[in-house]
């Protein structure tokens, strides 16, 4: 039988809610159900999205792409990139600074750090000794040690992070930016999340809100599994005969805009077509980008891949630069609960003495490749944490939540290497120099990208929503010249 005459039998035989059935046993079940895997259906708006099609900033960006490291649990600051001498000359006294009106728990003494820090690089950036390969790259980083957010538990404060709010469900930073900017690659998704949690705001995290939902990140795998076990979900198609699945989708988007014509304009559905259409050319695409069997030997071995320590991060890692390099615009690096977790209410030595070394060379190693691939400075890398933690213990050997101070750090396209940016007070609990709200952070993100944040705006529910709300500031200190 001809094409043509399949799809006159088709036209002649299949109703719309027919074809969305019989598509369910065909392209419905391939990599679209990863794409919206927890789909968030965007609500209509006043403005016609814009769609993927990549697009100029409101200016000359310094950053194409972003790489968002997310360090679940709390590192604690004190302990990684914020030296306190003072804390350890008063390990175990009352402390004489008042502690925060709210923690989430009663906290004691002062504990010292049990890792000593050294200067690293041209710049003599002082890092633990939890993060030596890290500390190898500083002159490439400016370190951020002033961050506030205004959540003290998980939940709350990893949503703060991720999309500004740590109450009310807004879209994602990762969302936002493919909102403004678009994709650099037709045949892949704009946004891309690897072994994200699904606690603490789970979904939400990566999540579009009142977006369209075209906008929301494509998770790969989750917390809960090791990443190397995972892939974009059913991406191999049930049906192997992409002639007869590309006339599938082809009625289908027939019937959908016959069904559109005699009524309104609606994102959700817009979305849900599009999505079809990425989740088959993915198809085509997506294997090829996720076979890290096509890198050399010294490339994996430059972030640890094949070592039991390193190599679940580092395949992570590797997956986020070939992502980038493909042209996908946003990428976030998850190192997440239940199987990662720097949540050091007891043990503090063997929480983040476990954890450090399982991060500390891929990320290095990412830094570095890119760098050599002289794509560092057209990539944005973010490292990033929830909160801090306290000075003073939590029982003997613990510390609690501390959203009021602590440290992230960003690297590559636009950003001023070898930089230290804000001062907390002698014991870690407060900014006394150049106070970086997180509302800050994501003004400067958008910065490099090319976005205005008080520019980058969409109207829903009668109002104009940006990422930055009513507030933030670029942090013009940590950029470069350029910039």
């Amino acid at each position: 039988m001809s094409s043509f005459m399949l799809t006159r039998q088709l036209d002649n035989q299949v109703s719309r809610r027919d074809a969305l059935k019989r598509a369910a046993c065909g392209f419905g079940h391939t990599a679209m159900l990863g794409l919206l895997g927890h789909e968030a259906l965007a609500a209509p708006s006043s403005e016609k999205s814009v769609g993927l099609t990549a697009r100029q900033g409101h200016f000359q960006a310094t950053a194409k792409r972003v790489i968002f490291l997310f360090i679940h649990g709390g590192v604690s600051h004190i302990d990684s990139f914020d030296p306190k001498p003072e804390l350890t000359k008063n390990h175990g006294k009352p402390s004489p600074i008042t502690k925060p009106e709210f923690e989430f728990a009663t906290t004691g003494n002062l504990l010292k750090s049990p890792w000593s820090f050294r200067p690293y690089g041209e710049c003599g950036m002082p890092v633990s000794e939890l993060f030596p390969e890290i500390g190898s790259i500083v002159d490439d980083i400016a370190l951020i040690r002033t961050m506030q957010g205004n959540q003290v538990a998980h939940g709350g404060a990893s949503l703060m992070l991720h999309t500004g709010e740590g109450v009310t469900i807004r879209p994602s930073l990762g969302a936002w930016t493919l909102y403004g900017l678009g994709s650099e690659n037709d045949n892949l998704p704009g946004f891309v999340t690897l072994s994200p949690s699904t606690y603490h705001g789970g979904a939400q995290n990566y999540g579009s809100a009142f977006l369209p939902a075209t906008y929301q990140g494509t998770a790969i795998g989750d917390g809960n599994s090791a990443p190397r076990s995972k892939t974009i979900r059913n991406l191999t198609p049930a049906n192997p005969n992409t002639a007869l699945q590309r006339l599938q989708l082809d009625l289908l988007k027939k019937a959908n805009s016959e069904h559109t014509k005699n009524r309104e304009h609606d994102e959700r559905l817009q979305s849900r077509i599009e999505s079809f259409e990425l989740a088959f050319r993915m198809q085509m695409t997506a294997p090829d980008v996720l076979d890290i069997t096509q890198e050399t030997g010294s490339t994996k071995a430059q972030y640890g891949i094949g070592s039991p320590t390193t190599d679940d991060f580092g395949y992570q890692c590797l997956l986020a630069r070939r992502l980038s390099e493909s042209g996908v615009r946003f990428v976030q690096v998850n190192h997440s609960y239940p199987r990662n977790y720097w949540d050091a209410h007891g043990n503090l030595m063997g929480n983040h003495g476990t954890a450090a070394p399982k991060i500390d060379k891929p990320i290095a190693g990412l830094i570095k490749d890119l760098k050599q691939r002289g794509l560092l400075d057209e990539t944005l890398v973010v490292w990033g944490t929830e909160f801090g933690r306290t000075p003073a213990s939590q029982g003997s050997d613990g510390r609690d939540h501390h959203p009021h101070a602590f440290s992230m750090w960003m690297a590559g396209g636009g950003i001023k290497g070898g930089t230290i940016y804000g001062k907390t007070d002698d014991f870690g609990y407060y900014p006394i120099e150049d106070p970086c709200p997180m509302k800050d952070f994501h003004a400067t993100i958008l910065h490099t990208l090319g976005l205005d944040h008080e520019r980058l705006t969409y109207r829903y529910s009668g109002r104009d929503y940006r990422l930055t709300d009513v507030e933030g500031k670029v942090v013009r200190e940590v950029l470069s010249s350029a910039s």
